[in-house]
């Protein structure tokens, strides 16, 4: 058996897809939540293996929720189902941890497909999400800034993680190291990158310096 939970809050769909659980003897549902508020609150109580999760939410919304919630249940799987098919959408999402992203005209089986695609390793995206992916790294890169170059595996490692929106104790969690040594790697990162805060250390990552 393998448990499964959503964030939804729209009450009509939220029943649909307890419906289209149910249909599958193999998923347990554990709590179906309204909210982000609501999510972080039972799923940290009872981790899911597989966690839907949608971006629209009132208040704290799917991106955030995913974000907090991957720091604190790193074994949850995210699958993202929205109606939200932009790139600026998409792309927060896998930075925040989703490791799926599907439309909301995704049918049942296309989405118990998906649940279990991603408890085998999977990264399910409906076809139009892939397509945008495939489109988004074929583009030509800027080539890596000597600054960059200079980087450590490890400092690499901790700034891939402030990209992703990680607080210091979540980097530290994540690597397998103390905070103290997470605020080392970035002075070090900091001095190399020629950057003074979080936001122009990953602003460099991204544009390839």
């Amino acid at each position: 058996m393998f448990s499964i939970s959503l964030i939804e809050d729209s009450a009509d769909y939220r029943e649909t897809l307890v419906e289209i659980l149910a249909a599958d003897p193999g998923l347990v549902l554990l709590d179906a939540c309204a909210s982000g508020e609501a999510a972080l609150e039972a799923l940290v109580a009872r981790p899911p293996q597989v966690a839907l999760v949608d971006l629209n939410l009132p208040g704290l919304d799917g991106i955030e929720c995913v974000r907090r919630l991957r720091g604190r249940m790193p074994a949850t799987h995210f699958i993202v189902l929205t109606i939200a098919d932009g790139d600026t959408a998409l792309f927060s999402a896998l930075q925040a941890g989703a490791v799926g992203y599907l439309l909301k005209t995704a049918t049942g089986p296309e989405i118990l497909a998906a649940v279990r695609g991603v408890l085998a390793g999977g990264s399910p995206m409906s076809p139009a999400i892939a397509r945008r992916v495939v489109r988004h790294f074929s583009q030509p890169r800027p080539a890596a800034a000597p600054e960059l170059a200079r980087l450590s595996p490890r400092e690499n490692d901790v700034l891939a993680a402030l990209a992703r929106g990680l607080r210091y104790k979540e980097i530290a969690e994540l690597l397998g190291i103390g905070e103290e040594t997470v605020r080392t790697h970035l002075r070090n990162l900091y001095a190399k990158l020629e950057v003074t805060s979080r936001t122009e250390a990953v602003i460099k990552l991204k544009d390839g310096g």
